[in-house]
């Protein structure tokens, strides 16, 4: 496989806001981060609230701008495209945000919103455009005449489904998947990730999945990256990087999933934040890294 997508030295920095004569505190939301994707794979993306898990994937598509680093999208660095070049590449790099129901707009029917994208791009005409809509709705599994309603009047697995139709009518190549399914019920997630896994196969879609449900990452996702304090601790095959976890957050993580040994005690253990150090990740097995 080749890279889609390479991240290099990713650096996000938010200021508070200060007084006239001083500046305001700043915080480092991403702090160095460096990965690829490649083409085809699910790539996961994991870590506490607050660890620079979304604030990444905001960069990458430039939702948010980096303070600084590089990220190449078919080898062309995006933080560098001047605003018609980057319009045109983000055709190709869509997000499905976590919230379903904040992501679209009340105002709007359904169809519209799909729709939008197709507008702002000014690709085919009404008639076309309206026949694209029906296409997308069909191929995330709602029934045509749900273009015609309102977002209050669907559920939120269902507004989940209008989210990922609209990501997807500009024929995307990568798509950032924000938490796509812990805003959902529980019977409603397998549904949402079956039709996520679906749309991979039938449409050759690569993606950036961004969660906190390890599980969910272990099953679906052939490499993940760590994040802990706005830094990548880890970064590996799925399968190993949950069965010999090299660095101590890691572990802490893995262990904070709910099960119990044969004695009916908690296997837990606990991280010491303050052994954590900023260190450059080394390899520590073929294709596992860690900050070790």
């Amino acid at each position: 496989m080749t890279a889609l997508l390479e991240v290099g030295h990713l650096v996000k920095d938010f200021s508070a806001h200060g007084s006239l004569f001083r500046k305001g505190p700043v915080t480092r939301a991403v702090d160095d981060v460096t990965f690829s994707i490649e083409t085809g794979e699910t790539f996961g993306l994991v870590g506490e609230s607050g660890s620079g898990k979304t604030t990444t994937g905001r960069c990458l598509l430039r939702l948010i701008e980096p303070t600084s680093g590089e990220v190449r999208f078919r080898d062309e660095n995006v933080l560098a495209m001047p605003p018609r070049e980057l319009r045109r590449t983000r055709r190709h790099l869509q997000m499905v945000f976590q919230d379903p129901y904040s992501s679209l707009d009340p105002r709007m029917r359904a169809g519209a919103s799909v729709a939008e994208p197709l507008v702002i791009h000014r690709i085919g005409n009404r008639q076309a455009r309206d026949a694209r809509v029906a296409t997308l709705f069909d191929l995330v599994g709602l029934p045509a005449d749900a273009a015609a309603r309102y977002p209050h009047e669907f559920s939120g697995g269902q507004r989940q489904r209008i989210g990922l139709a609209r990501a997807l009518a500009l024929e995307p190549s990568l798509l950032v998947l924000d938490e796509p399914v812990s805003a959902l019920d529980v019977s409603v997630q397998a549904q949402v990730v079956n039709l996520l896994l679906d749309l991979q196969q039938r449409l050759g879609l690569t993606y950036l999945f961004i969660a906190h449900d390890l599980r969910l990452v272990r099953q679906i996702c052939s490499r993940v990256a760590v994040m802990y304090r706005g830094r990548i601790v880890e970064l590996g095959p799925a399968d190993r990087l949950f069965d010999a976890p090299a660095h101590g957050y890691t572990r802490a993580l893995l262990t904070a999933i709910p099960r119990l040994d044969v004695t009916g005690r908690l296997d837990r253990v606990e991280y010491d934040e303050a052994s954590f150090e900023r260190l450059p990740l080394s390899e520590v097995a073929a294709g596992h890294w860690a900050a070790v």
